[in-house]
Order: C-alpha cells, then structure tokens, then sequence
C-alpha cells in the first residue's frame, strides 16, 4: 500500500499560475455491506497476495464466472441503503460517487491515485493576500449536447444551491462553505451582488473565500460541479433523467432507476485534459444497489467488481482460491468511541473513569478476532503515513493504571458506577457496529468490572447521535462511530474527532449546561425563544414592527457580547471570527429588517419576521438530523460567555487547523486539538479502516472511495481486457 501523499502539488498547464497549495463538516461513514468501505487517503490498492492470506490448498478452485455480455461492460455497485433516488450533485447522498467526475467533471477532481488533479481548469493564481482564487478554464471542454463548459455553467450552478429559497442547499458540501458571504445571501442578510463569486469572462471565474483557505479539494466535490442552465432551467426537478440528461464528464446516463440500476456510456463529445489520464475504455457501467451478499454475487458473475463485507466473506475469499482477485485499497478511516452528549449526570463525566475505560480496552482481539485482521490497531485519529500522526498522543492500553484511576476516581472495580451505555448501529448501517461493542462490553466487565448495555440505533438515530447535539432520552456512555474524511483538504487532518465541539453541549460541558441547551436541537424552535420573542409558525407573527421589539433589544445585548468575546481573543483567531469585508452582525441584522420595512404584503413582512427570529434564537427546523443553528446571536452570545477555558481552545484549534492552506500546518493543529481529546477520553480511537475488493481479472481501474460515503467512486476510470 502507498503511503500517504497529499496531494497539493496540484499540476496547472497554464505557464505563470499560481501553483500553491466554518463551518461543520457532516461526515457520514456509510460501510454498506462492508466493513471499511469509507473515508480514506491517497494510496494504490496492492494484491491481497501480500496481505499475508493463505489458500487451503485442499478447497475447491474457483474459476471466475465473466458476466453475461461483458464485451466492455463493467457492473458494480453503490452504497443501498440509502440507495440513490436523485443524480442531483447539490445533495450530500450517495449519488456524489457517480456524479464528481464520472458524469459531471468540475474544475479539479481526482486521478487514479487520489490525488487532486486539474479538470475542466486549465490552472489558477491565488492573491496574495490567500483570499482570491482566479480559475481558468480550457476552452475545448463540452457538455454531451456540444456546448462549450464556461464559467457561467459553474456560476449557475452554485447559486442555485445558493438561492435563499432553496431550503434543502448543504453549502457545507461544497467550495460553497468557504466562499465570501455564501451563508450571509443564503439567510437573506446581504444581496447577490456581494457572494464572492464572480464571471470574469467565459474561461475566468473568480472566488473569493472568507478566510485564506485551500479550495482545490472542495472544488472536485459533487455539489461544486457545474450545470447546463438550458436543461436545468427547462426541467428543474428532474433534469438529470436520460431523456434531459446533459454532462461534461467522461459517461452520461443511458437509464437510471431511482435505487436501481444507472447505466453509463461513453459521452462522445468530452474532452479530458491533456496530460492526464481522464478515463478507462469501458463502454457500459452498470451501477447496481449493494447487497449483504456481494461475494456470493461476485461468484455468480452478477458483478465484476465486488467489496470484501465481512471477516466470514473474506475467509470464504481465503478458502477459495480468489487471493489473485482480492486487493486491499488504503481507507483512512478510524473506528471510536464518542462521548454521546448525555444529559444525565453520570460518574461518566469524571475525567479519570473516562481515562479508566480508554485504557482498558484491548484493541489487538478485537482486530484480529472481530474483524479477522480487516483493519489496524491505534489509539490515535491516524493511519499509517497520515500527517497529523507524529503530532499526537493517544491514551497507551494499560489495564493496571486504569483499574488505579477508577479507584482514585471513587470506584474500585467499578463498585458503584452505573451501567455504560454503548450505542451501536444495525448491522445493516454497519455490519460491524455491534460486534465491536460486544467485544468491548466484554472487555470492561473483565477489566474493569464495568457494566454495559448496547443499543442499536437505526440510520436516522445514529447519524444524530454521531454528527449532531445532545438528544433527548441518551444515557452516558459512547457511540461506536466511524472518523471519515469528507474530501482531500487540509482542514480534515482531525478525521473527525474534534466533531464534538461544533455544537454546544457535546465535548466538555456539564451536564446542567447540557441540560440547558437540550431544547435548542430536539424542538423546531427553542420553546423558551418562542415565549420571549412570538411563534415564528404563526403567520400573523412580525407583521406589525411591535413583534420585532423583543428581537431588536436581544440583538443589541448579544452584539455586544460577541463583540466584546471577539476582541479578546489572539488576533490570528480574531481575524477568522471577524475576516475583513464581511457585513458586520449589525449590517446583517439591518439588511434582515430591511427586508420586512420593503415587503408589500403581511406573509412577506412574516417571512422577513422568521428570517429574524432564526438570525437570533436557536432552532432545529431548518437544520438536519439533531443540530441546532449554531450561528444564532443568541447561541453565540451563550456559548462564548458559558463555555470553559479548555473548550473555549478546542474551538481555536478547530479554528487553525480548518484554516489552514496545507496539510502541514493543518497537522499541527490537528495533532495539539485531538491529543487533548484523545486525553480526557471524550474520544477513544479503536482501529483504523482498510477497504477489501475483489475484481475480475478482466477489469482493471475500479476505484475504492478512500473518502465518507466509502464503496467505490471514479466510476469513469473502469476498462476492460
């Protein structure tokens, strides 16, 4: 297996480029089917053949079965559940594995080795003060109906996603998270005219971030690919059906049924870049809904290429002859316990018993015994060659120091603690989830005299306990989660441990603190904001000006507060919270009550009233999962004057590292914030992930995603013998 690389030589064709190299990033580790098919690095897959298997040399030889009408055909799958139902970019779900780079093609995007290489781009130069990227595109790239690519396209397409009437935009998904006032125009609290997006000319778009940040791994993102505006404006909900379908990648779609089978062909009017390698010869891909049973698929011929789902599957694989069809693809992924934000007060909250239950967990048998050597061992967020590696410090496994601090702690042999609760998703989440918990139940009992209870928690619980804020009905303990890498950025260095300090209430708060925000992510809108300020639901509600004094004295108070938390801070800190040329929170308040004194009827002077309200107070209904709008004057205010001195430098880190330009600096950072996680145990790396595949010895090119949502991707990279 290759080591890592980061990939930030980006290549650029254009002579005299530039060549240098805030929000939450949702993580979701989707293994369907598999055991570490999610969130990973640069590296080649390498032969099983010299990952130590062995073949019983008394079973039966298994002669590889070619799918029925091969002759160029390749058929493989995709992640079901959750399956795909839309081929529309803009949405976080599966569907970005067949639409970044395989039927839509942005300005950068991936090469057979993971590495961020330019698309549609001919090359970029940067300012120099790290804010202004100019983009330049080549002028021979076509959509499948001959149009030229330009900048318009990307333009379109990204203020689409934009539009504050899209209530279903992810901007976090995207070049969007950093672009200059995306979130601002979003919400309705600045115009169009100042999103730091502009056409230049037809080859020229200029993006302009709100701190210096490193976009060339946003931009190979789904939801940063451009549209056609003819085909989208003409059918706006279905464009991306065969008979609308137009694309600039390598393969267009030929059918699609939503969570069934796509089919993919040639798109005979691209042209890749020159230089790199931008396709295989496959003449159809057919994409195919996962199952639970994708070797004995694999053997029946009803798939060329195949994922490696269980430690049972690759026994069979052992035994069968199949070792000069398995491959073993990097996955920089990790397995861990994470504090799941319990509102209960619990012994649980003592540091020491934290630190008790992070070194009593062996991790070697449950590598080798749950998972029949399908990962690796680590007690850090990192993988072999990862950056930030050298930079922490995991708890070491030591039975006797931790059964001595349970003891100091209060507890000897865990007399008196009450149960542990370990959430764990259903196996068809993740086949390994529960497994691994009884594994560690078991483990805690022995070691520590620690009771346990495991609850498995279906796709739409787990997700909220794992990305989101404290839950109502959560008993202390962890959640057996899974550490992904969205996309190649620096900012990602962390593989997810610091996701507990995006929200209030998750790492390092007291239970009372948790308790007092637990409103804010487990109702619409927070029912202590509704009594203070009107129903935002009610229609009548913000048509009169005197529904808007309550809100306006709050606004005040809390400006004040942020302002004055703000100025106090380092200023390498301060000149991300506040970055030059953004709209003051004074300037987006007046732009929101504007916007209600130039509305002409009472549901637009509601509308600018609901806008207002979600400007102050906290609110769910208009996040995902379990979050709140952390962006709230009202939550800010709280969080900066509540939060502790340790908390209050995880953020700062989070901070640095998420704004860094290269994996270096980032890895510093990264290190300093989840040594001090990893420490006080809020966070308890288990494993790190490896992706098993096998492949016909006819197809080459089939490409694991070493990124969230796992299975394969770079569908466009596929040939046949």
């Amino acid at each position: 297996m290759k080591a890592f690389s980061t990939g930030e030589n980006t290549k650029t064709q254009e002579e005299g480029v530039s060549n240098v190299a805030k929000r939450k990033l949702r993580k979701w580790h989707v293994p369907v089917a598999v055991l570490v098919a999610s969130g990973g690095l640069v590296g080649c897959a390498t032969s099983a053949q010299n990952h130590s298997t062995t073949s019983n040399s008394g079973a039966a030889s298994a002669v590889p079965v070619r799918a029925a009408g091969t002759n160029g055909t390749v058929t493989i799958t995709y992640p079901s559940p959750p399956g795909i139902s839309s081929l529309d970019p803009s949405q976080w779900a599966a569907q970005i594995l067949v639409d970044q780079g395989t039927i839509l093609e942005g300005l950068y995007g991936y090469n057979q080795q993971n590495q961020i290489v330019p698309k549609i781009a001919s090359g970029y130069s940067l300012s120099k003060d790290g804010l202004t990227w100019t983009i330049y595109l080549r002028h021979d790239a076509r959509w499948s109906n001959g149009d030229p690519v330009t900048a318009q396209d990307f333009y379109y397409a990204w203020m689409r996603q934009l539009n504050p009437a899209n209530s279903q935009a992810q901007l976090w998904a995207s070049v969007l998270n950093n672009v200059k006032n995306a979130y601002q125009y979003h919400s309705g609290a600045v115009p169009a005219s100042q999103v730091g997006i502009k056409v230049i000319n037809n080859y020229e778009l200029q993006i302009t971030t709100t701190t210096p940040h490193y976009i060339l791994g946003e931009l190979a993102v789904s939801a940063s690919m451009p549209l056609d505006p003819k085909v989208v404006n003409a059918h706006p909900t279905n464009w991306y059906l065969p008979q609308y379908f137009v694309g600039d990648g390598p393969y267009i779609v030929k059918s699609f049924t939503p969570n069934g089978t796509i089919t993919l062909v040639p798109n005979p009017k691209y042209v890749g870049h020159p230089g790199e390698v931008n396709h295989g010869n496959a003449k159809v891909i057919n994409l195919v809904p996962g199952t639970t049973v994708a070797v004995e698929d694999y053997m029946a011929g009803k798939l060329d290429v195949a994922l490696v789902g269980s430690p049972s599957d690759l026994q069979y694989i052992k035994t069968h002859n199949l070792n000069s069809q398995l491959h073993v693809a990097p996955d920089y992924s990790i397995e861990y316990l994470e504090w799941d934000h319990s509102a209960i007060p619990s012994p649980y909250y003592n540091t020491k018993v934290r630190q008790a239950i992070a070194m009593a967990i062996e991790r070697q048998p449950i590598v080798q015994d749950v998972l029949d050597g399908m990962g690796g061992v680590t007690n850090t967020f990192s993988t072999p060659g990862w950056p930030a590696a050298k930079y922490e410090k995991g708890l070491p496994e030591n039975v006797a120091e931790a059964k001595k601090l349970l003891a100091e702690a209060g507890y000897p042999n865990g007399k008196g603690l009450p149960v542990l609760y370990l959430y764990a998703p259903v196996p068809d989440v993740n086949q390994q989830g529960v497994p691994v918990a009884e594994a560690i139940s078991q483990e805690l009992q022995q070691n520590l005299g620690i009771q346990t209870k495991i609850v498995q928690e279906n796709q739409a619980d787990y997700s909220a306990l794992v990305w989101e804020g404290p839950l109502k009905g959560i008993q202390p303990g962890f959640v057996v989660a899974a550490g992904a890498v969205n996309w190649f950025e620096p900012a990602n260095m962390d593989i997810q441990a610091s996701q507990g300090i995006y929200f209030p209430g998750d790492y390092g708060w007291t239970p009372q603190q948790v308790q007092h925000v637990l409103p804010w992510y487990n109702t619409p809108y927070d029912p202590a904001s509704v009594a203070k300020y009107g129903n935002p639901q009610n229609p009548n509600t913000g048509v009169s000006w005197n529904d808007w004094i309550p809100l306006q004295k709050e606004v005040q108070k809390d400006i004040a507060i942020i302002n004055k938390w703000t100025k106090e801070q380092p200023a390498q800190w301060q000149a991300i919270l506040n970055p030059p040329g953004t709209p003051s929170l004074q300037q987006q308040w007046n732009q929101i009550v504007q916007q209600w004194k130039s509305a002409k009827t009472a549901s637009a002077k509601h509308a600018a009233f609901v806008l207002a309200w979600e400007f102050v107070a906290p609110e769910s209904a208009t996040t995902t999962l379990g979050g709140t709008n952390t962006g709230a004057l009202d939550v800010q205010a709280w969080w900066d004057t509540n939060e502790s001195e340790q908390e209050r430098e995880w953020r700062m880190w989070q901070a640095y590292e998420q704004n860094s330009m290269t994996s270096s600096q980032a890895a510093v950072w990264a290190g300093k914030l989840v040594t001090s996680l990893e420490q006080q145990a809020w966070v308890i790396p288990l494993y790190y992930n490896e992706t098993f595949y096998l492949e016909k010895p006819w197809v080459t090119g089939a490409q694991p995603n070493p990124w969230a949502w796992g299975n394969f991707y770079q569908f466009q990279y596929l040939s046949t013998k």
